[in-house]
């Protein structure tokens, strides 16, 4: 059963949108840009070049506004999932400002998700070369070599990033390396850069589950009831946590919480391979 658990739940890595897309709010995870919503056209296109216009501006200013406009529309329609256009928008950012990091960032994201991965890693390089040492990027990154199974290098890279002294969530690169540990199957690895990241911040909700799950692996049932407690007061409920919560409650000997958690699984998640496994075992 342990087995089943660690090949088939996996934690998504925390993927960093580039902080100068964040018009009003603080670096945080997939963070959205509310100035253009979900519905892009070209009328907003329009709208963001204008606010971005002074009566009078430099060349230079004016390539960088254009750069700006074209890389936050480039990512909104990255994040409605509308590639082709977002394509040519970062495309358009670069052209107008070929020394923006941040547009090779968003470029190296949206490769990523066309399945480009050598001109995903191409771009990662080229806005490192312009920005080292920016953890934003190297986290993005860090992704990108974990998920092709460059674990070591993914691992120096994210430590890279959370070493970094200026930058405010070392906790997101500490939780990135604790899942790419997990995936290289090192769990006393991934514990240490999960404890790390939980020491900085102790409210990292991926970083909580993955407790749950390495201390039950461990047989430290009550620690893994612990993290899992911590994980649901700040986090909703997944097919994955109520799985562990039905584990970790039989083990401790509590059917009517262990019931509790099955119900809820069932009812929330029927059609999951977790609300499968809980039929195979007469649950």
């Amino acid at each position: 059963m342990l087995l089943w658990i660690t090949r088939n739940m996996r934690i998504a890595l925390i993927m960093i949108i580039p902080a100068i897309l964040l018009v009003s709010s603080g670096c945080t995870p997939m963070a959205a840009i509310g100035a253009v919503g979900t519905t892009v056209t070209n009328a907003a296109y329009n709208e963001a070049e204008r606010r971005n216009r002074p009566s009078y501006t430099s060349y230079s200013e004016r390539a960088q506004q254009v750069s700006e406009a074209n890389l936050q529309l480039g990512v909104a329609y990255m994040q409605n999932g509308q590639l082709d256009k977002a394509l040519e928008k970062l495309e358009r950012a670069r052209q107008a400002r070929k020394d923006n990091a941040q547009v090779y960032n968003a470029l190296g994201l949206l490769y990523r998700k066309m399945q480009q991965d050598a001109e995903a890693e191409q771009h990662f390089k080229h806005a490192l070369k312009l920005e080292p040492g920016n953890s934003s990027i190297l986290n993005n990154y860090g992704l990108l070599l974990c998920q092709n199974e460059r674990y070591d290098e993914a691992e120096a890279v994210f430590i890279e990033s959370a070493e970094n002294p200026l930058y405010r969530k070392p906790e997101l690169a500490l939780t990135n390396a604790g899942t790419c540990a997990m995936e290289n199957d090192k769990p006393d690895k991934a514990e240490n850069f999960f404890l790390s990241a939980l020491n900085k911040n102790a409210t990292v909700a991926p970083a909580l589950i993955q407790m749950t799950e390495i201390s039950f692996m461990k047989g430290d049932y009550p620690a893994a009831q612990h993290y899992l407690n911590r994980y649901t007061r700040i986090s909703p409920h997944t097919p994955k946590s109520l799985w562990l919560g039905v584990q970790i409650e039989r083990r401790l000997g509590n059917r009517d919480t262990a019931s509790s958690y099955a119900l809820l699984l069932r009812n929330t998640f029927p059609d999951t391979e977790e609300a499968a496994e809980l039929a195979e075992q007469g649950i």
